[in-house]
């Protein structure tokens, strides 16, 4: 691969504005002015590399008490969506990469996923548990549309009856309609669509590849009117910048058939906090901060506090306040009809091509 980019200006179509070393890393870079205007140039457009690993293994398995899942699968590696608060920013650390320009220029996708999970399925310990697609990065990020990994993996879960759980703001799932439906008549998949702003403009700096609002609102009512459980996600709720659209981006998720609400106070852990600075000076000086001061007052007076049970919601007067308009907002609209469950009992081990099927 070539050499990662220095640090730069915010460039368009990019959620970073710079790329600089990850934790782990033993050397930093620092842009320099050399005094010939090198700072002030037009930053040079990146190009989305994308490269393929081959897994070991495709199930990850976690015991969080404040996830709702113990298993997940991740198709990719890095996300082009280039959402500045992405809290799985800090993962391209373990590639040695940049969390900031890198994790949404350097992807990594994995061909054999739907290889690796049809042999996980058929082990005979394995224990059915519903598997979170988009837990870290976006299964519906564009080179889905080209790689099909996340295609690959449903296909897979279809044919063994296995319950999933997807979480996107990416409208490639149009493409996926006929297995989602399929697999929702036996209530084995619920679909959550994160909708973090109605505002076109506020979008394509926070969220500047992801799908726009009325695209995802477009989504929620195609999944909906298949028989698909939809869950429109206000996440995250990032002070004075998002907050006051709470009750609007709710009421337009009903209107579009969603069953279900969530949200999830802006998280800020390792890298995360110096890019969203670098974001809200080069976009929202004026009000840079007043949102960090109300970050503050939520998360114990620091940028981020990762104890579970407070790491999603937050603490202090503001993070109440958007925990009462929520749940005031919730039930006017009827968001609070989630399915439970999932049907478990409906799993079972297809035979592989060449097995000799029993004569009874």
């Amino acid at each position: 691969m070539p050499p990662s980019p220095p640090e730069t200006l915010p460039r368009k179509g990019r959620g970073a504005g710079s790329n600089g070393a990850g934790r782990f890393e033993a050397t930093t870079r620092v842009a320099v002015d050399d005094g010939w205007g090198s700072l002030e140039a037009e930053p040079v457009k990146l190009e989305t590399i994308v490269r393929a690993v081959v897994a070991k293994s495709i199930i990850s398995r976690n015991n969080s008490p404040d996830i709702p899942f113990e298993q997940s699968i991740n198709p990719y590696y890095g996300c082009e969506h280039g959402c500045i608060y992405c809290y799985a920013r800090p993962s391209h650390g373990y590639l040695n990469l940049s969390p900031g320009l890198d994790f949404e220029t350097r992807l990594f996708y994995k061909p054999n996923a739907a290889e690796l999970l049809d042999a996980e399925l058929r082990r005979p310990g394995y224990r059915v548990s519903p598997i979170a697609l988009g837990a870290n990065t976006d299964p519906y990020q564009p080179i889905e549309r080209e790689h099909r990994v996340t295609r690959g993996i449903l296909e897979v879960l279809a044919r063994f009856r296995h319950p999933v759980s997807i979480v996107t703001k990416g409208v490639l799932i149009e493409r996926d309609l006929d297995l989602l439906a399929a697999m929702a008549r036996d209530n084995l998949v619920h679909v959550g669509i994160t909708l973090t702003t109605l505002d076109p403009a506020l979008k394509r700096t926070l969220e500047p590849r992801a799908a726009a609002p009325a695209a995802r609102l477009r989504v929620m009512r195609q999944l909906a009117d298949v028989g698909v459980p939809v869950r429109v996600m206000f996440s995250p709720v990032i002070p004075f910048v998002n907050d006051a659209e709470l009750e609007r981006a709710l009421e337009a998720g009903a209107e579009a058939g969603a069953h279900a609400a969530s949200y999830i106070l802006l998280r800020l852990p390792h890298e995360v906090k110096d890019l969203f600075r670098e974001w809200l000076d080069a976009h929202l000086p004026l009000k840079a901060e007043h949102v960090m001061s109300l970050i503050n007052q939520s998360r114990g007076g620091k940028d981020y506090d990762a104890a579970w049970g407070t790491r999603m919601r937050g603490s202090g007067n503001f993070a109440d306040l958007i925990a009462q308009r929520f749940r005031l907002a919730r039930r006017r609209l009827r968001l609070d009809q989630a399915r439970s469950g999932y049907n478990l009992d409906l799993f079972r081990v297809p035979p592989k091509a060449g097995d000799q099927l029993g004569l009874f």
